[in-house]
This record gives structure tokens, sequence and C-alpha cells, in this order.
């Protein structure tokens, strides 16, 4: 690895430290009495991430949200479909390791079979087998396996162009690209191109997919963003509780 690639890994671990230290010691909300998990989600910058917020919007209806109708259009739903399949498929080592994180051991054995069924006789992933074998997908990052761990969200946090978060779900997002084995492929073989694809391809392919749940939500909330804001808490919480979040939680989530 050459020395600009360690002092990034560095800065991003003593990054990731602070989000943790802040996180762990960040005012509770709300306790779940049957998942233990922390409802709602506190806001403290919110003026910062209303201005945050407010570019992103204005870059989804200029060019996002433009780009998704045509690829809505341009593309039948079994292409589309099919490009869902084979970014998840891409996905399945990040979600093995986090599942054995959390010490699900039933999880990655499912996940695993998924790889293995999909990459085989899904031809390469392009079609979910597994599904239809009742081996269901289950997205796991590791800002989940933190919440697993027992660790607050820190606080609300929307990033620049990727959109809602959190202080823990944004360290977990940093620690997943680290260890992304794509990731580490394009960089060794310098075909980053490879990585930088896949997230905008992955960008596109769900936002395309939100376009109706995105227009109904800004047409229908009195406050756009503490709509936005109130689905990403919901949505966390529905996937850290192994939950299947429902479709008044679907927000855009670029590139995670």
């Amino acid at each position: 690895m050459s020395r600009a690639a360690n002092f990034s890994t560095k800065i991003m671990t003593i990054v990731l430290c602070g989000f943790l230290a802040v996180s762990a010691s960040s005012c509770a909300k709300s306790v779940s009495p049957e998942t233990g998990y922390k409802t709602g989600i506190s806001d403290p910058i919110e003026p910062f991430n209303r201005g945050v917020f407010a570019f992103n919007n204005i870059v989804d209806i200029v060019l996002i949200e433009p780009l998704a109708k045509i690829y809505n259009t341009i593309f039948p739903s079994f292409v589309r479909d099919g490009v869902q399949n084979f970014m998840r498929n891409l996905r399945s080592p990040i979600i093995i390791g986090n599942q054995l994180l959390q010490g699900d051991l039933k999880g990655a054995g499912v996940a695993t079979a998924r790889l293995i069924i999909n990459t085989t006789a899904g031809i390469g992933g392009l079609v979910d087998v597994a599904s239809a074998q009742g081996l269901g997908y289950e997205p796991e990052d590791f800002g989940q396996t933190l919440a697993v761990w027992g660790l607050g969200d820190g606080f609300y946090l929307v990033l620049p162009i990727f959109g809602p978060s959190s202080l823990r779900d944004t360290g977990g997002m940093a620690v997943d690209g680290i260890a992304d084995p794509l990731r580490l492929l394009a960089h060794n073989t310098d075909n980053m191109w490879w990585y930088y694809t896949r997230l905008g391809v992955e960008g596109l392919d769900t936002r395309a997919r939100l376009v109706k749940a995105v227009e109904d939500l800004r047409a229908n909330s009195l406050d756009y963003y503490a709509a936005v804001r109130s689905a990403y808490s919901q949505k966390r919480h529905s996937l850290i509780s192994d939950e299947r979040p429902g479709d008044s939680a679907a927000i855009p989530d670029y590139g995670n």
C-alpha cells in the first residue's frame, strides 16, 4: 500500500474514533422496550443540516431526479431488476462480514448461500435465484453493526449528495468503504473507476425506484426536511431491528 493510502487510512481511523466517542456520549432518546434501540434522532446542528439538505434537494431536482426518470423510461423493469440484483451480489462480502461481526451466524450463512447461488445459477448475480428458494436479501452495514454493539446514533447528519445519515452511520459507511473487497481490488490494480462506477449505478438505481415516494413526500409534507429526517430514523430502526422497512421509510440513499 502506498504512503498516501496509509495516511488516508490513518486519517479515516482517527475520524471514526471521533465519531464513536461522540456517539457513545450522545444524549439518549426514548428506548424501545422490545429492541432496546433508541428511537428518534437528535439534530443539534439542524441549521447546518438544512443548508446541506437544501443543496442536495436542488441537485436532486435539477440533475439526479431527471436522470432517474430517464433511467426508468429507457430500461424495462427486468433490466433494472437485474442491475439491482447484480449490485446487491457485489455487496455480499460486506453483508457477510457485518453479519459475522453482529454474531448472526444464521444471517451470515444465508448471505453466503445467496452469494454462491446467485453468482452461479443467477448468471453472476443478475438473477436473484436465491430469493425464489426462500433465501431473502437482507442489507447489513457497519452502521448497523455498531448499533447492535450498543452504539447510539450520535446525531443526525446530512451529507452532501449522499443525503441523510448520522454520526454513527457516517463512520460505518467509511469503514464499509475501506473494507470493501471491490474497492481494495480496484485500488490495487489502479482501476478505481470500477468502484466509483458501482457507487454511481447503485445510487441511480436506488433513486429511480424512489421517484414516486419522493414526489409524494415533497408534495404532502409541511416540512420536507423533517419528514425525510423522520423517514430516515424509521428506516434505520427497521433495518437494525431486522424488520422490513415500510414504504413510508423509503428515502434516497445515494451511494450507500
